[in-house]
């Protein structure tokens, strides 16, 4: 599989995470008829907050993939921030849903480690790219 290959893998995986969350959000809003924002529930709180969360997030770590790409980076490295990602906003979802205790803590983490990893990691390739 090329970089960009690997890249459009992680996309995809997260294209099919963010309309299940879009979903959990869907299904508090039907089941206790909340039509506009959140309905002073607590729980359509945390649901509309773990699909923001990862929308406000998502965009920026696929970039850096696709920066990593660009840059000709390795491939284990793009897995490795891909998968870190993609199972931290999955945790960080699982932890805002009350069925993980800390999730919510592992999957921030997880990725403010990934957006560091991939800064310097993008950085490293920038200062050393050389062009054929």
């Amino acid at each position: 599989m090329t970089t960009f290959g690997i890249v459009g893998f992680y996309i995809a995986l997260n294209m099919i995470l963010a309309p299940i969350l879009m979903f959990r959000v869907g299904q508090v809003r039907l089941g206790k008829k909340i039509n506009l924002g959140d309905g002073g529930d607590d729980l359509m709180v945390s649901r509309i907050r773990a699909h923001g969360n990862f929308t406000e997030n998502a965009p920026l770590a696929l970039l850096g993939l696709l920066a990593i790409a660009f840059l000709n980076g390795n491939a284990i490295a793009l897995h490795v921030f891909g998968a870190a990602f993609f199972i931290g906003r999955i945790l960080h979802a699982m932890g805002m849903a009350g069925s993980f205790g800390q999730g919510r803590l592992v999957g921030t983490l997880t990725t403010l480690l990934v957006y560091f990893g991939q800064a310097i990691y993008i950085l490293y390739l920038v200062f050393t790219f050389n062009a054929v």
